[in-house]
């Protein structure tokens, strides 16, 4: 979506009563859409933060008001032991960013709240140019080439000159017959299944985009049933608590990016390296895109959903979903599972050319750190990899493809990963 280059809201006064009628109509809009209706903290949040905008007082958004005033916290409370506004300001950027992401919502205004400030900014989209008029030119009408000009003939070569031509034509095809036996003697390899599962990144023009996931802002306890963390260290630990408090990125998620990342440098591929909360639509329009991370990636969740598996929350339960078979919920994991009791983990490995985006898409992406780990091991691994593609019709090279994969979890290490299911289309 095209923004306009400066929003269009005085952050010291309010807004005029033209753009608040079309701003709150835009966020009418918002809070009726299924990424804030079916909460409560969200669209209390976002309301707020836009109605103080509008009436000018956008410098008093700050952590401590919001916590007092939305969430009814009292004004002595501890942000740092309460992280409720927090949590929540990034739950939203990450809705807003999935609700623009939408081609559907193209040539709205634009409701953004930027990473550090409570303080929305309101865009709106520039207008969609008319297609310039396409210039019709005349055809010249054809005009007759003049006759070729008379060359004489050659004079014949004399017959010492046909000896030395004879054996210069003999040099020559014995040169060729030579190239072409060292051709067939040291033959140039085939491409391994590797590089022909990368082939749509590696040939690309533009550096890769490998997004990673945020275990601390993206994943929201508050919505997988209001579960607490635990009061003692003898406690089990949950798996939604190590994944909400596992720090800014995942260990999992970091070794499969070193490995893929590896595999790319050797086929001198360039990259760069993105936080899921940081990654824009547009750096995800530049070029490929490697996603790593489920349920602690905006981006695998908002592409997964076009697809048949797809990730999903219900009922406390992290589900990996097959939308051809709705009623199946054999691929699921307990949010309040003690994670040391995590014996059996689901991923989604990849290879999509995303509409949307424009641009070749790969992901590896478990209901846990250990699913994950193990669908990366199938990008580089050709052993993993030939396993999947054992399953996949022969022309799998010209098809998107999408996997199922099951993985032991022994002593929080993950196994060789295991094709379950693949489709192709």
């Amino acid at each position: 979506m095209a923004l306009a280059p400066k929003p269009i809201q005085d952050m010291d006064q309010p807004v005029s009563a033209s753009d608040s009628s079309m701003v709150r109509e835009q966020l009418g809009r918002l809070l009726a859409h299924p990424l804030f209706s079916n909460s409560k903290r969200y669209p209390a949040l976002l309301a707020y933060a836009v109605e103080q905008t509008l009436l000018g007082n956008a410098a008093e958004l700050k952590e401590r008001s919001i916590g007092v005033e939305v969430f009814g916290r009292p004004p002595s409370y501890d942000a740092n032991a309460d992280p409720v506004v927090r949590i929540t300001a990034g739950e939203v950027r990450k809705r807003l960013s999935q609700y623009y992401y939408d081609s559907a919502h193209d040539g709205e205004l634009v409701i953004e709240l930027p990473i550090g400030s409570y303080v929305p900014v309101f865009h709106a989209p520039e207008p969609i140019p008319e297609p310039e008029p396409v210039a019709v030119m005349p055809v010249p009408e054809a005009t007759p080439a003049p006759p070729p000009p008379l060359v004489a003939a050659p004079a014949a070569p004399r017959p010492w000159r046909l000896r030395w031509l004879l054996v210069a034509a003999l040099v020559v095809l014995a040169g060729a017959a030579g190239v072409g036996i060292g051709l067939r003697y040291h033959p140039t390899p085939p491409p391994s299944n590797i590089d022909r599962f990368w082939q749509p990144v590696i040939s690309s023009a533009n550096p890769a985009t490998f997004c990673l996931g945020e275990p601390a802002k993206n994943i929201d306890v508050g919505s997988i049933n209001n579960l607490e963390a635990p009061v003692s260290p003898s406690q089990p630990e949950p798996l939604y608590f190590r994944l909400h408090y596992a720090g800014n990125l995942a260990l999992a998620d970091v070794i499969t990016l070193t490995r893929v990342a590896a595999a790319l440098e050797i086929r001198h591929k360039t990259f760069r390296v993105v936080p899921a909360s940081e990654a824009t639509f547009q750096q995800l329009r530049e070029g490929p895109i490697i996603l790593i991370g489920a349920f602690d990636n905006i981006w695998t969740l908002r592409v997964t959903q076009k697809l048949r598996f797809g990730f999903e929350s219900k009922d406390g339960v992290a589900v990996l979903v097959d939308r051809k078979s709705p009623d199946s919920r054999s691929w699921a994991t307990a949010w309040d599972l003690p994670y040391q009791k995590l014996s059996r983990d689901y991923a989604i490995v990849a290879r999509i050319h995303d509409s949307t985006t424009g641009q070749p898409v790969i992901i590896a992406a478990g209901i846990s750190e250990e699913g994950t780990e193990a669908a990366g091991e199938i990008l580089y691994n050709p052993v993993y990899l030939d396993s999947l593609l054992a399953k996949a019709p022969p022309d799998w090279e010209e098809k998107n493809m999408e996997a199922v994969i099951e993985t032991q979890v022994i002593q929080g290490h993950s196994g060789p990963p295991n094709v379950l299911a693949v489709e192709t289309w």
